[in-house]
């Protein structure tokens, strides 16, 4: 196997500036797997495709395989009309943890890209701290606020700016203890 980080934070430069990005589904579990299966591609023989096993992170529970593709439909009629209403949504998908490995990288893409196609805006994640945004995640399944605060306190218009998406990639993989390789200066290398 490749090295993940390397090869994925690749990927996710490819992503942008090929313009990729723009020929996915927004919002939905179709458009989530297309972003996890360019991402992990060189990584994940399960690039893109939904878990077939149950998982947990410490005592948390993702959801149950047994209820997922039911968990999915219902995460794809959710409305995403307002910022609170996407960010019931990204928790949800989160709660859901669709994909065996790379969840959080793909998912913080996807928010963005509902983001944009709604209100014009997406997440500067380089101004969440990583303590302050896996907190927030954690306790949001019971409440959001918490990280409905951090994101909107966050959020920017400058959603073509190539920086301010390089900086969320690195900030995403920061997020997961993946920060050998600065995704600034992947090709340079």
């Amino acid at each position: 196997m490749k090295n993940e980080e390397l090869a994925s934070k690749k990927r996710a430069v490819e992503l942008y500036d090929s313009g990729r990005i723009n020929e996915f589904e927004v919002g939905t579990t179709k458009g989530l797997q297309q972003i996890h299966r360019f991402l992990f591609q060189d990584v994940f023989d399960f690039a893109g495709r939904i878990r077939d096993v149950d998982l947990a992170k410490g005592n948390f529970r993702f959801a149950p395989v047994i209820y997922l593709s039911d968990t999915l439909k219902t995460i794809d009629n959710l409305p995403e009309n307002s910022f609170d209403e996407i960010v019931k949504k990204y928790v949800e998908m989160n709660v859901a943890h669709p994909f065996r490995e790379g969840n959080g990288r793909a998912t913080r893409i996807w928010l963005d890209q509902i983001l944009k196609k709604r209100l014009g805006k997406c997440v500067d994640w380089s101004k969440i701290g990583k303590e302050e945004y896996l907190s927030a995640m954690e306790r949001s399944p019971i409440n959001d606020l918490e990280i409905r605060t951090l994101l909107e306190s966050a959020l920017t218009q400058d959603i073509d700016d190539r920086e301010v998406y390089m900086k969320g990639i690195q900030s995403s993989y920061d997020y997961e203890e993946q920060s050998e390789y600065d995704v600034h200066r992947l090709f340079d290398e």
